[in-house]
């Protein structure tokens, strides 16, 4: 009797240990759907003469952060703003692996125009970067620029130190004093854990190369290295 029962908790703990593991694919499956979603709006973005983030720009960014705006009860279930960061190594310039992140509703200019879905911030200096991992959440003050519904002229009037921030969105091009507030983007440690399978803080992720980039991010920073090269002087 006791050898059964035995052998009843050894196929529990199989059982339980096969269920665990198809939760934890499955999330990982979602969130590099995610990544996919944003690759295919950054693309759909670059399509766009009137939205595109001209290739100078992309090409001097030292991190970025795509953000989409989501309403509760979807996949990704967030209403203000979920996305992915990633940081480019200073020494190879290549894309780290990808980190989650969450946007507060409000927080980045999502107020601005009713029909905000989808931005790409992009972080031009190191204390951008690295406000990444700050405690304090800030992005680089404010993202400002050409205000209005083109980023065309933007890449002309562009210089290196003009702003450590910019924020484009498909509906509204660049935009023209938008803050980000502390507190306006956080890491989402919940989805990095099920991402990677176990748990990271962001430093590690995009920092401390704890991880190596996935094929989906890797596909993302083929695209933006893509349209960096695009048209570059």
């Amino acid at each position: 009797m006791k050898h059964m029962n035995t052998k009843k908790f050894i196929l529990s703990l199989i059982l339980l240990s096969i269920t665990v593991c198809s939760t934890m694919a499955a999330s990982r499956s979602e969130l590099d759907d995610r990544i996919r979603k944003l690759t295919y709006k950054f693309e759909e973005m670059q399509s766009k003469p009137d939205k595109a983030i001209p290739a100078k720009i992309l090409a001097n960014a030292k991190g970025i952060l795509l953000l989409d705006r989501t309403k509760a009860g979807f996949i990704f279930g967030f209403q203000g703003g979920a996305g992915v960061a990633m940081v480019r190594d200073v020494k190879t310039g290549e894309w780290g692996a990808p980190a989650f992140y969450n946007a507060n509703e409000g927080s980045i200019g999502f107020q601005i125009g009713g029909q905000q879905t989808f931005m790409v911030m992009l972080l031009m200096n190191t204390n951008a970067v690295r406000s990444l991992v700050s405690d304090a959440g800030e992005a680089g003050g404010e993202a400002e620029g050409t205000a209005g519904d083109s980023s065309t002229n933007a890449g002309e009037t562009y210089r290196e130190d003009d702003q450590a921030v910019l924020v484009y969105s498909d509906t509204k091009g660049l935009y023209g004093g938008a803050v980000i507030k502390g507190g306006a983007v956080s890491p989402n440690e919940k989805d990095n854990m099920r991402y990677y399978g176990e748990y990271l803080i962001v430093e590690e992720i995009l920092f401390k190369k704890k991880v190596e980039p996935t094929e989906m991010s890797k596909a993302l920073a083929e695209r933006i290295e893509k349209y960096a090269k695009e048209k570059k002087e």
